[in-house]
């Protein structure tokens, strides 16, 4: 069921600046999203770029010890979002980095919000070509254990060892 909510130019082009990955100063570095969530406009016909809920690659180290976590603590307790978060993980084979569009959906949020943010998803997620990784959260405990998301970016691909330098 399509919800007749459209994606603003600025999410697409934040879209495709993660996914073309071409930073080539240090500076142009620092400034890539690491991740980024997206929320309706107010009066719920957009969906847009939802302001200061990003983390910058330049923030990981500084401010951000574990980008992950603080993706976690982005999402709002109480309503839904989407989220692109740009995950990077090591196989026994290689290291990674793929994009993760996520659906947040908590239990805590109104019946509403889930039912505009559920039938709007297929609308930015037409936008977002290319995309691999999809991953449904509805809550906290969905968040907390590292392993689901590894599981989500492995798809049928070798086991991941580690997620943002961290154990699995």
């Amino acid at each position: 069921m399509a919800s007749g909510v459209t994606v603003k130019d600025e999410v697409i082009k934040v879209f495709n600046d993660m996914k073309v990955r071409k930073s080539s100063t240090q500076e142009e570095i620092k400034k890539r999203k690491k991740a980024v969530l997206f929320c309706l406009s107010a009066d719920e016909k957009h969906i847009i770029v939802e302001e200061g809920k990003q983390i910058l690659v330049g923030d990981i180290g500084d401010t951000v010890e574990d980008p992950f976590a603080t993706f976690i603590q982005l999402l709002p307790s109480k309503d839904c979002r989407y989220g692109l978060y740009d995950a990077t993980f090591e196989t026994e084979e290689t290291k990674k980095e793929d994009l993760v569009f996520v659906m947040w959906a908590p239990e805590d949020a109104s019946l509403k919000s889930k039912m505009i943010y559920a039938s709007s998803k297929d609308a930015i997620k037409k936008k977002f070509t290319g995309i691999k990784h999809e991953w449904q959260v509805n809550g906290p405990e969905d968040l907390n254990d590292r392993a689901a998301l590894a599981d989500k970016l492995r798809g049928q691909g070798p086991q991941v060892i580690s997620l943002e330098g961290k154990r699995v």
